[in-house]
Formats: structure tokens, C-alpha cells, sequence
């Protein structure tokens, strides 16, 4: 690790260490957990432009379901932002794509002001990722009108360079990305790349 990335990593420690929870370990109260996730999520690390201080940041992220605080502080700016997995041959979801949908719809239902982006290109028997999200959203009662189809992206850092531009004309406030575990650390250091410091990106661990 450069003296640079070891600088970083300890003040940000100390800070953490300091809001009663240490650094790589969950707290025993999941709420200190997301109020932590949300400090860093606005920090000039995570919030920054040069990439090796938001990955380290990033890192020291604990990845959770529970919802970001971003959410209950501006719902109407934050937008949710579930990244796809690719269809089926014949264009249907896949288990872990639905994963991601309902946890989408639960944090959509609990936020109903705030506006959904759906992610993803690769079509499968003539529908994109982002179509067949939508439609699986708006057949569970989300109104259409509310939901954004980007349908050109065909890899995570696509999903957040296009989706980016979507934010952008619409003048988001914020973006909570709703993945999998093993798929979030990476989308959340990818878009807070394409954002380059504008807003703040934060998480939702897909069960």
C-alpha cells in the first residue's frame, strides 16, 4: 500500500473508530453500521475523484440490505439504481436478477418519491436487461412513469457511465445501487468514478 492509500486508511480508521465501530468488522448495532456508510458515502474519499482513495474507501464500507441514509434524508433527489445480470435465452430474469428486483421493490415501496433507474443492455429474444427489469417492477405495482430504462450498457462500468447521464439530466441528488454482495463493492467504486464527485452513491446488499 502506498504512503498515500496508508494515510487515508488511518484517518479514516480513527474516524471510524471514533462512531463506536471498527474498520473490516460490523458493529453490533446495524444502525451505527449505515449512519458510518453514510458519513463516508459524503466524505472527499468516497466523494472524490481520484481513484485510488475511493476504492480504499470503499472499502471500508460494511455492505449491507439495510437502507442508506441518503434515502430518508432526500428521497425525492436519491434515486435507485439496480444494476442488471443478463436474461435468459429466451429473455426472462435469472434467480440472482430477481434478487435484485425485490430488494428494489422493498426499498421502492418504503421510498415512494424516489425515482428508479433500471440498468443494463444484452438483450435476449429481442428485450434488454432494463426493459425485462421494468416490466417485472411495474407487473408488482410500481407505476411506469417512474421508472428510467437504460438499455446500452453491456458491463458494470457501463452501467455507471451511461447511467451517469441519466442521473445527470435529471438532477439527482444522490444514487443507492441495488446488487448483489459479491457484485456491489466493485459497482459502487465504478460509480462514484462516472460521477466524478457531483453526488454521493451508496449501496443495497441484495439477499
Amino acid at each position: 500500500m502506498s504512503a498515500a492509500r496508508r494515510t487515508v486508511a488511518s484517518a479514516l480508521v480513527a474516524a471510524t473508530v471514533t462512531l463506536g465501530v471498527s474498520t473490516g468488522q460490523a458493529s453490533a448495532d446495524p444502525a451505527v453500521d449505515t449512519v458510518v456508510n453514510g458519513i463516508l458515502s459524503v466524505t472527499p474519499l468516497c466523494q472524490g475523484m481520484i481513484d485510488e482513495l475511493i476504492i480504499v474507501c470503499t472499502e471500508l464500507e460494511q455492505l449491507t440490505p439495510r437502507f442508506p441514509v441518503m434515502l430518508d434524508l432526500n428521497p425525492i433527489g436519491t434515486h435507485l439504481v439496480v444494476l442488471g445480470a443478463g436474461l435468459t435465452e429466451d429473455g426472462r430474469i435469472r434467480p440472482v436478477l430477481e434478487q435484485r428486483l425485490e430488494a428494489a421493490l422493498a426499498a421502492a415501496h418504503r421510498y415512494p418519491a424516489s425515482p428508479i433507474v433500471v440498468t443494463g443492455g444484452v438483450p435476449r429474444n429481442g428485450v434488454t436487461e432494463a426493459q425485462a427489469m421494468k416490466d417485472w417492477l411495474v407487473a408488482r405495482g410500481i407505476h411506469p412513469d417512474r421508472v428510467t430504462e437504460e438499455t446500452a450498457s453491456t458491463s458494470t462500468v457501463e452501467n455507471a457511465r451511461f447511467t451517469n447521464d441519466v442521473l445527470l439530466r435529471r438532477g439527482a441528488t444522490g444514487a443507492v445501487l441495488v446488487t448483489n454482495r459479491d457484485h456491489l463493492e466493485r459497482a459502487m467504486v465504478n460509480f462514484r468514478q462516472a460521477v466524478d464527485a457531483r453526488i454521493p452513491v451508496a449501496g443495497i446488499v441484495a439477499a
